[in-house]
């Protein structure tokens, strides 16, 4: 009977531990985390980025921006739409790599059918 008691003791407090040990582990990831930006907050950043491209697509010489869509989310922007000549379509890419946040970009223009 005294054997039962103390392992059932020992159990115990063998759980206490854990459960201490893994609390201590979470607090300690909180801490050291940033809070996670809003949902509003990163939207402002993704359509201010988008704004960033298209004026600097418009400030390229040699590109017709007027059928070029931009979309950005978290860095990646992405480029749909038409222009009318091939080479604006790499010179596009290499203008909305240049802007300052963009981490990739998504090339999808094509050259408009005449």
């Amino acid at each position: 009977m005294k054997s039962v008691d103390f392992l059932k003791a020992l159990c115990g407090a063998v759980a206490v531990v854990v459960a201490c040990s893994a609390y201590a582990q979470s607090s300690d990831t909180m801490a050291a985390s940033a809070p996670a930006p809003s949902a509003k907050a990163v939207k402002k950043q993704n359509r201010t980025l988008g704004l960033q491209v298209r004026k600097a697509l418009a400030k390229a010489q040699g590109i017709d921006v007027s059928n070029i869509a931009v979309r950005a989310r978290g860095g990646a922007v992405s480029l749909t739409g038409t222009v009318p000549d091939a080479s604006q379509i790499d010179k596009a890419g290499e203008v909305a790599k240049g802007v300052a946040g963009v981490t990739s970009v998504s090339n999808k223009l094509n050259v408009q059918a005449q």
